[in-house]
Parts: C-alpha cells; structure tokens; sequence
C-alpha cells in the first residue's frame, strides 16, 4: 500500500509519519509529495503567535475526513524544540484520520518510542500534579485512559521501589553480555552464538571479558563511583560452565568497589536446559539468587517451531531446582502471539504458571524484529489477529493483578503485535532495580562484554550517547581493549564535574 503526503515539505516529518502508518497497516510506504496513491493525505500548517494550527484532509475512495489540531509553541524554544510541537500537531491530526478510515484505535495515541513512562516521569520531575500530566497525555499524546492509568501505576511502584530514582544518575549500572546460547531462537536478534563447537572461542571471549571487568573496576574505584546494580545477560550467560562462572564472578568480587553494597546482581540464566545444581551452586557461593528462568510458553509444539530445544517439562523441572537450591526470586517470561498459539494455549500457560507462582513475570508481545529468523521467513509463522492478542494481554493483565502481582515497568518495540507492550510483574519488594533504571533512562549503564551496549547519560544534563561493543566474538576479542579506553574517555568527560574522589 502507498499512502501520500501532501503539504508537509520538510523530509523530517517522512519517519515519524512511517512509524504511524505503520501501526495501521502492513507493507505501507508513506511518500512525501506524490499524489495518486491508495490514500491521500493533505495537510494544512499555519503558524502565528505562538501557535501552530494544523488541519488534514484524507481521501481514499469514497472515504473523506478532516481533523483539525491547534497547540501553543513556546517562543524561547530553539528551532528544533520548535519544530518538535509542529511533528507532535500533524501526528495528531495524522493519527485521527487514519484512526477514521480504518476504525482502529490505537490506545498509545502518537506515541512510536520505546519508553511511554519516561514521559510521565519527566511531566512529574517538572513539577505538574498527576491530573495536569495525564491532561497533557490525554489532549496532545491521545494516549487512552487506561494506558495512562498504566503508567501512573507503573511510575508510583517505581518510586516505590527505588526511591531515588530522580537523584542515583552520580552511580552507574553494569551489563555483562555473554554473547552464546545452546541454540538461538526463531525470534532472536540479541548477539547470541550456539555454543556447541565453540568452546576456544568462549574462553578467548572471557580473556577479553575479565580485561573489561578490571579496567573498568579499577576506574570506578579511582572515581568513587558507586554500582547500582549489575546484570549478566546475553544470549545465556549460564551457557558457560559453572567453572567459568566462578572465575567470572570471582572477578566481579575483586574488580568492582563494593560489591557486597550493590543493590542487585541479576544473573539471566533464561534457557532451562543451562541451567544445573553446579552451576547454581557457584550462584549461591557469591551470594546471587536473582535469575530467570524462561518458559515462553508451556506448549511444546509452540518451543519446537521457535528454536528453543528444551522441553515444557524441563522448564518446570529447572524451576523447582532453582528454589530448591536457594534462588529466592526467580523471574520468568511469557510471550503472548507466538506463532500457532492463541487464547487457550495462553490460558494453558498461564495455568502452568500459577502453579509455580514466580516472584516476577514478564509478560512479552511478540516482535517481527527485522534481522529476526521469524521475520525473514513470516510466511512459516502464522501469528493470531489483533483482537485474539488483546484479549490475551487483558487475560495476562487480570491474572497478575488476581494473583498479587503489580506491573512495575513496560517498553515497547517497533513491529510489536497488536501496538501493545511488554510489561513486567512483581510480587511485593522482588522487583528488578536494572530493569527500571535502563527503561528509564536515569543513570548511565556500562556495558561489557561481546555485543554489550553502553548507555552514558550525562548526570546534569541527561543528554545521551551509546557506544557498542562489536557483536560477534571474534571482532570483540580483537578489539576489547579499545573499546574498553573508549569508555573510560567518554566517562572521564561524563562525570568530570560531578563526582568526588
């Protein structure tokens, strides 16, 4: 399908308009200034005294509508802050004919990015009550009532749990990538590597990975910087042997300042057939007992079609080790949409789920990521309708809040089914602090290790940079140790000014 655009000559308004249309229909290319196309949009931009007004115009067929959208602009913005509000006006309008010619509602209003509660934190740090934030949300976003009530329940548990959060951007976060898997899922594109016949690779990977964890323990001493907390993902960072893990972790110990003090380390270890006793013994020696353990789904036609090569009852089995073994809060992941699965295998596994009742519970919608093996190959995975996947976050959204659960953060992607959310769950006091501080956007987040990508957020200003390091192991292992300086340099600049040694 093509839709055109017509009135908006500014190339900036091409990617914003795409991500829309995009919520609406499938394949659609939007183009700038064409007529002639399956739809037709013409717009209208006039601005004078602070104001922008806009007005659009939409043919397809017989089909005809106009909206009209009018918001103040401040003059002190800068031009780019100026032309922000006059992409957040079109949208409005954009999103309001495309919601008429195609009935759909779309509850996140304009919103295309990844971190919806971020706004409202930002709304709230400014100073405006909870009823002045969720207006704006309402009249400029068209975010629905119940997203908002989402968010605002998500903002106050977050508070709640890290009550800090507006002031802990002097600390940082640590993520340590471990870039393999015992094989990688349909709808993967983390930097993850099946491990079989790969083992020369892997302890040439962890040389490169224990250099990064001194160089960078040794500079966070020397600054006073203090951890917040530490995450060990990938891929399965319980690919590796429990003798590897101990060396690793051991590492962390002497290298990092105080990690005894740290909030939370969360060891990801996700894939149940990685997960046995010595390896959870060495979890237990340094003091870790956060980590996933990952069903997906309890169908096991449904793990065979993605990739993953272990069985619903090894999940269960892997979950009851954990415990057993002194994992005391045992995060797992669901996926709503995964391909041949609608309402009643989700009941099914949201049935298997209350019988092991996890401490926390991320409840996914699955994603066409674009590199993905499923998103080359959509024809081999048929996906439920929107309304089947609606109706099994609204099943997702009853079951946690019946069984004591409270959603505590949410992100959102690109290509998501139904334009909904991942959403994650936790019993009281169990809640993730790394999750929270990377999907908000507070404090820098250091990451080491294959594929591991930095986050530097400058502590005053809140601007922020990435660097990541290179994806597969060989490139890493060729170049750790430039981009270890690299990191060191740019958090030499960043926290210049605000630390104390």
């Amino acid at each position: 399908m093509k839709l055109s655009i017509n009135g908006l000559h500014d190339e900036r308004f091409q990617r914003p308009l795409q991500l829309i249309a995009n919520l609406f229909f499938e394949d659609c290319k939007v183009q700038l200034e064409q007529e002639n196309s399956d739809i037709n949009i013409h717009f209208s931009v006039t601005k004078s005294a602070g104001k922008v007004h806009v007005a659009g115009e939409l043919l397809h067929g017989d089909n005809h509508y106009k909206e009209e959208h009018e918001r103040t602009i401040q003059e002190s913005l800068t031009e780019k802050e100026q032309f922000k509000q006059v992409k957040f006006a079109v949208s409005y309008v954009y999103l309001s004919l495309l919601q008429q010619e195609t009935g759909v509602i779309q509850p996140w209003g304009i919103l295309t990015g990844v971190r919806p509660t971020k706004l409202l934190h930002k709304f709230l740090k400014q100073g405006l009550t909870k009823d002045e934030a969720h207006q704006i949300l309402r009249d400029q976003y068209m975010i629905t009532e119940e997203k908002i009530a989402l968010m605002q329940t998500i903002v106050d548990r977050q508070l709640q749990v890290i009550p800090d959060l507006y002031t802990i951007q002097n600390e940082v976060s640590i993520y340590i990538g471990i870039p393999f898997c015992p094989t990688k899922c349909a709808y993967c594109t983390f930097p993850a590597f099946a491990i079989q016949g790969k083992l020369g690779k892997v302890d040439t990977f962890l040389e490169g990975l224990h250099y990064e964890i001194k160089e960078m323990g040794a500079w966070l001493k020397e600054k006073g910087i203090r951890i917040t907390s530490i995450y060990y993902g990938g891929g399965t960072p319980t690919s590796i042997s429990a003798e590897q893990m101990d060396l690793l972790y051991a590492e962390m110990y002497r290298s990092f300042p105080d990690v005894k003090d740290i909030r939370e380390i969360t060891v990801e270890a996700g894939r149940p057939d990685t997960i046995f006793p010595d390896k959870l013994e060495v979890l237990k020696k340094h003091n870790i007992d956060r980590i996933s353990v990952n069903p997906q789904s309890y169908t096991q036609e449904t793990l065979k079609a993605i990739g993953r090569h272990h069985t619903v009852e090894e999940t269960i089995e892997k979950f009851w080790l954990s415990r057993n073994m002194g994992m005391k809060n045992i995060n797992m992941d669901l996926i709503i949409g995964l391909p041949g699965e609608g309402v009643p295998e989700f009941q099914h596994t949201i049935d298997e789920t209350e019988k092991l009742m996890p401490e926390s519970l991320t409840v996914h919608t699955l994603s066409f990521k674009r590199a993905s093996e499923m998103t080359q190959n959509k024809e081999k995975y048929p996906v439920a309708s929107r309304p089947e996947i609606e109706e099994m976050m609204s099943m997702a959204e009853k079951w946690t809040k019946e069984n004591g659960y409270t959603p505590y953060y949410l992100y959102r992607m690109k290509n998501i089914l139904g334009n909904l959310e991942n959403v994650g769950y936790a019993q009281e006091g169990q809640d993730s602090i790394y999750n929270i501080v990377i999907m908000e956007e507070v404090q820098t987040i250091i990451g080491l290790g294959c594929g591991a990508s930095s986050k530097f957020v400058h502590p005053t200003t809140g601007v922020i940079t990435q660097l990541a390091n290179p994806k597969d192991p060989k490139s890493y292992n060729d170049t750790y140790k430039e981009y270890s300086k690299k990191k060191i340099d740019i958090l030499e600049e960043l926290f210049r000014d605000s630390v104390t040694v």
